[in-house]
């Protein structure tokens, strides 16, 4: 009996030895790992750091705001062709459409004021295809539109600590709202353009965004004292309000593009109110009212607004695409 409870004992010692070793093993390799991080922060300068979060996103604790601009182009793409519009010749029956993303660079230009704000000025060019799917001469048929896309957006960024990590120096100060435009095929300045967007929440103006150069509406984040992007709950009702002027005489199409849910991509349609002529064009207001549903994501997002020439959408011309758009930041909260 105590040869057994002896063999036991030394069963346990070097169990318990060889767990010990596993232990300090992984410790070893976790210090190593950071020491190989902290040597990549000590090559990195301050510039890099705010160019690497606004490609990359922070990918930290906190990290939220700071990922916005990173999470941009997935937050505006459709994934390709989704929802449905009434017919309208030559597209008789329009059954699908939506944007397909294939490319996109970043331009970032970085200046300082003094030693604790960097402002940093952010043009993201996307190229994707426009898809269409519909019913063209009563058969079935897909129209691919190849475009180019630019947005602008502004962010700064604020010194909260002088270590020799940037990532310990610097965080997401205030943020701009996004100004995007197509360049190609054709210059969505020349035919549609957002003058402004009024959003309600449970029945009271909540928010006004004038343009038609977005980005002078910029939020403050929340971790230097400001109201922060905005913030919605499951269940509120919003209703946004755009007025567009246009230079084209057919109505325009105007809607809602959600950040990604956890199904997929979501659009919700603008319905026209009311339409003024002004100069060579038309002033016109849309208007969507929607619910937060419960199956939408916790999180931040980037949600846009698109107003598009009809021709964009039934024309089955490749070259008849342009298209105006706006992207907010928003908070749903748990």
């Amino acid at each position: 009996m105590f040869n057994e409870i002896k063999s036991h004992k030394g069963y346990f010692l070097k169990r318990s030895k060889n767990l010990l070793i596993l232990s300090v093993s992984a410790l070893f390799m976790l210090y190593l790992s950071a020491c190989n991080e902290n040597s990549v922060e000590d090559n990195e300068t301050d510039d890099q750091f705010i160019t690497n979060v606004i490609n990359g996103g922070y990918s930290g604790l906190n990290g939220e705001d700071d990922d916005l601009m990173y999470s941009m182009v997935s937050d505006f793409q459709d994934d390709g062709p989704v929802g449905d519009f009434d017919g309208d010749t030559p597209v008789d029956s329009l059954l699908k459409w939506g944007r397909l993303v294939t490319g996109s660079s970043v331009t970032v230009t970085i200046t300082n004021e003094g030693d604790s704000i960097k402002n940093a000025d952010i043009t993201r060019t996307i190229t994707g295809n426009y898809v269409i799917v519909g019913v063209v001469s009563g058969i079935v048929d897909t129209i691919f539109k190849p475009y180019t896309q630019v947005f602008h957006r502004t962010a700064v960024f604020k010194r909260i600590n002088n270590t020799p990590h940037p990532r310990m120096n610097w965080r997401l100060y205030k943020v701009s709202m996004v100004d995007g435009r197509t360049t190609s095929p054709q210059n969505s300045d020349d035919y549609i353009q957002m003058q402004q967007i009024q959003v309600y929440k449970n029945g009271t103006l909540w928010n006004t965004f004038n343009g038609p150069d977005f980005t002078q509406n910029i939020f403050t984040t929340r971790k230097f004292d400001g109201a922060g992007i905005p913030e919605v709950n499951i269940g509120d009702q919003i209703k946004i309000v755009v007025t567009t002027y246009s230079a084209q005489s057919e109505q325009d199409i105007v809607a809602w593009h959600w950040g990604k849910r956890n199904f997929g991509f979501h659009r919700e349609p603008f319905a026209m109110t009311n339409q003024t002529p002004s100069g060579a064009g038309w002033m016109r207001t849309f208007e969507k009212t929607f619910n937060i549903g419960t199956h939408h994501l916790r999180g931040r997002f980037n949600g846009f607004i698109s107003a598009s020439t009809r021709k964009s959408l039934y024309d089955d011309s490749p070259v008849e695409f342009a298209s105006d758009a706006v992207g907010t930041p928003y908070r749903v909260l748990p």
